[in-house]
Formats: C-alpha cells, structure tokens, sequence
C-alpha cells in the first residue's frame, strides 16, 4: 500500500493514518507531497480525487482518501488488530469521540493550527478555542477514567490516532489542561510511531510561508 501525505510538521490529517500504519506494523510505502506550494493540489490530485492528503492506496489500486475512512478501511483489512475497541459499546464509544474529533473542534484548529517546530507557550486564543480544548480535556479524562487507561480506550487505536494532532498542539501551544490529559499527552508523544513521526517532521527541510504565518 501507499500512504499518499503532506509535511509532517504541519499536515494533521496525514499524521492520523500514519501513526496507525506504523504503531500496529502495516507496511506501507510513503509518498510525500510538499504543502503551499504552486503544484501541490495537482501532485496529490494524481492520487487522492479529492485534491486532499492523506489518501491511501490500497495493493488493488483502490484510492481511499480522508483519515477516519482510510481507518476504518484499515480496521477492516486488519481485523487481527484491534485497531476499535473489541468490545461493543467501547466501540461505539470511540467511533463517536472520533467523530466528533474529525468533524468539530475548528476554532482550535485555526486558532492553534499544528506546526510542529513552533513554540508558543501561552498563545492567546479566543473564548470558542478555549471551549474546545475543555471538550477535548473533558472527553480524554472521560475516557481514560472509563477504561483504566493508559490510552483512551485501554490500548493505543484510532480514537488515539484521532486525537494525536490535538497533542502535538498541546506541545506547541501549552495550553491549560487538567493533569489527567497533560499525563496522557506525554504519553502519545512518548509512542514510537508517534515519535517517529515528530522525527521525520524535524528532519524536514521544507518551509510553507502560509502555514509558517498562522
């Protein structure tokens, strides 16, 4: 399979498939496009009908594009993963976190977008990204109180997968947060295919002007 994404300093969506194939072991080949610049939309449009990353590839040559389809596709192709939760009403319950997460949260990411080599301890942001980070600190301490931890839903999966951009602003931003989810954030950071991920984006050359000025 190709995972088709965008920087890793900056492209969130991508950041979700990724650490899902790496964490769980999934080979993949990588395929890189450069975001901000002037073929960026035509680069990925040769792979993702969308104009969007990330998109995957499957050995078929099946296009699937948009993070929380490529993971279900990936929990379906990888049912000896438990990449959901197992157990029934867990389940539901991270498909709806994760939903929630793919489809809300927008003042946060405009006002905290992600970038991974900025640090911006304090960065005021308005009273709606605020709301958010409390929904998001309250469905983190939910969950973990819920399962035991050390994840959302016990072991690391998608809904985790979902949240780890919200992280990496964390990281960057530093933002009030209970103990509970600063806790938990040190360790999605601290996971290998997470942290592999912050590597990559560190080793990376490219600058995006529109981006580096959010």
């Amino acid at each position: 399979m190709k995972l088709v994404i965008g920087d890793k300093n900056y492209s969130s969506w991508s950041m979700r498939p990724w650490v899902l194939l790496a964490h769980f072991g999934i080979a993949f080949e990588e395929a890189g496009v450069e975001l901000g610049e002037p073929g960026t939309r035509e680069a990925i449009l040769a792979h993702s009908p969308s104009g969007t990353v990330p998109c995957l590839v499957t050995d078929e040559g099946q296009a699937v594009w948009d993070s929380l389809a490529i993971a279900e596709t990936l929990a379906e192709r990888y049912p000896q993963h438990a990449l959901w939760p197992r157990e029934a009403s867990a389940r539901a319950h991270a498909r709806s976190v994760s939903a929630e997460m793919h489809a809300g949260f927008a003042e946060l990411r405009r006002q905290m977008p992600m970038n991974l080599r900025t640090s911006q301890p304090g960065r005021s942001v308005t009273p709606a990204a605020l709301a958010d980070l409390a929904r998001i600190d309250a469905i983190w301490r939910d969950c973990l109180e819920a399962s035991g931890g050390p994840f959302l839903f016990g072991a690391f999966g998608i809904a985790d997968a979902m949240y780890a951009p919200v992280v990496m602003r964390v990281n960057s931003y530093r933002p009030a947060l209970s103990a509970a989810a600063l806790a938990y954030g040190a360790r999605i950071t601290a996971l290998p295919a997470v942290a592999a991920w912050i590597d990559g984006a560190r080793r990376e050359t490219h600058r995006a002007q529109r981006y580096e000025d959010a």
